[in-house]
């Protein structure tokens, strides 16, 4: 190696030191551990969102076409009277929106006969909310208290950012505090009886002819079972030879 080699290589050597030392510290000097001793936290989403039974409202808005109700919306309010029947307490409410037309009151006692036709002849009160927006369509709400199930902490809520890079605050593994609620919500509305999440349902009465054939069966010394023949098609045969 000649002399002028040897001092290239050095003055490369001594770059290269230099250059690694400006990129170490700015990190020796955020003093931050990105090593952790601390346990992970394992957060269950039915913990973080759990499903309650509550003393909730239960609402129905009907648009109705023009001054009539059609058949579709008759079956919601049939449908929203069982409801009633089955968990309601107290009155049913009907509340128009904003300032009360003569169509809504056409509407409103269009609404009465059907939950009359349904068997519920109780007292209805009526009433009014207010309308933020009058170029919507304002539809027409009935509501009622009753047991329900229901998710008491808010969704859409996102107090952190998923893709922090100024902090290492969300690098931890942890289910962030949003996660599982919309599916915890999305339950809570679709059970059909919400003491179902809570407890289990008695047993129905036994079947007394599946009972008595097996017992026959057994006394002539055959297999009490049920032996179910399915014949399996092809795809590709369906409906050949036919």
């Amino acid at each position: 190696m000649t002399r002028k080699s040897s001092r290239r290589l050095s003055r490369s050597l001594s770059l290269s030191g230099l250059l690694l030392a400006g990129l170490a510290a700015p990190l020796g000097g955020c003093g931050v551990d990105y090593a952790s001793n601390d346990s992970a936290l394992v957060a269950d989403y039915h913990t973080q969102h759990p499903v309650i039974l509550a003393q909730a409202p239960t609402t129905l808005d009907v648009y109705p076409v023009g001054e009539r109700l059609d058949e579709e919306s008759v079956a919601n309010i049939r449908g929203f009277a069982a409801r009633y029947r089955e968990l309601g307490t107290g009155r049913i409410t009907i509340l128009t929106p904003g300032v009360r037309r003569e169509r809504d009151t056409r509407v409103v006692d269009a609404i009465r006969r059907a939950l009359a036709s349904s068997g519920l002849r109780g007292y209805v009160g009526v009433g009014m909310y207010p309308v933020a927006d009058a170029t919507r369509a304002s539809p027409v709400r009935l509501i009622f208290e009753g047991l329900k199930a229901v998710v008491p902490t808010p969704c859409g809520q996102w107090p952190t950012d998923l893709a922090s890079g100024g902090s290492i605050e969300t690098w931890k593994n942890e289910s962030y505090p949003n996660f599982g609620c919309a599916t915890q919500a999305v339950l809570a509305a679709q059970v059909a009886d919400p003491r179902d999440l809570v407890q289990s349902r008695a047993t129905g009465a036994p079947d007394v002819e599946m009972r008595l054939r097996a017992i026959g069966n057994v006394r002539q010394g055959q297999d009490p079972g049920t032996n179910w023949l399915t014949k399996l098609t092809p795809i590709g045969q369906v409906g050949a030879g036919s």
